[in-house]
């Protein structure tokens, strides 16, 4: 199945030759914490991303059940009441860096990226992201992170937990894009 969404992500774009920087191991963190209780957080190193960077086009794809707590409780609630993973498998991003130009990232850049995130069976626009970009050789690395609300992507949080549980949470990403 991953194949075959990395396949789709590729297809996505229109032009493939020496722009095209790839990865298959992006790391993906998520923070819905609240002080004073259980840290509420999760990483995914198996995050697969593309850019092209003739024109700018990023695309990555997450498989939702790949998000990994310290709490395996928090796991299994996580994939089986909030995510919802066996109806909603996977989360995609499709965007643009904006105003990209590769001659202008030798040294750490400041970019905005924007585009659709797509999670639990809603789709929303995330605008003005802030990352760092750099190109090292073959390899862009491009971090960064955003928030977004639970309660955008249909995720609903039980009163018991309401105190518990932020509805805001900060997304933060981390990828090693190698030349393809």
């Amino acid at each position: 199945m991953k194949k075959t969404l990395l396949i789709i992500l590729l297809i996505s774009f229109q032009s493939f030759s020496q722009g095209k920087f790839l990865t298959k191991t992006g790391i993906l963190n998520f923070e819905a914490s609240v002080p004073s209780f259980e840290e509420v957080a999760a990483t995914n190193n198996s995050v697969t991303a593309i850019l092209n960077t003739e024109n700018g086009e990023f695309a990555a794809l997450a498989l939702v059940k790949g998000f990994r707590f310290q709490n395996a409780l928090m796991e299994e609630h996580f994939n089986e009441n909030y995510a919802e993973t066996s109806k909603f498998p996977k989360a995609t991003f499709k965007g643009n860096l904006v105003d990209f130009s590769l001659s202008e990232i030798e040294t750490e850049t400041q970019i905005k990226i924007e585009g659709e995130l797509s999670f639990h069976g809603e789709t929303k626009k995330i605008e003005n992201i802030s990352a760092t970009i750099q190109k090292k050789g073959s390899t862009i690395t491009l971090k960064g992170n955003f928030k977004v609300l639970a309660s955008d992507f249909n995720i609903k949080i039980p009163k018991v937990v309401k105190n518990k549980l932020s509805n805001e949470v900060l997304v933060s990403f981390d990828l090693k894009l190698i030349q393809n």
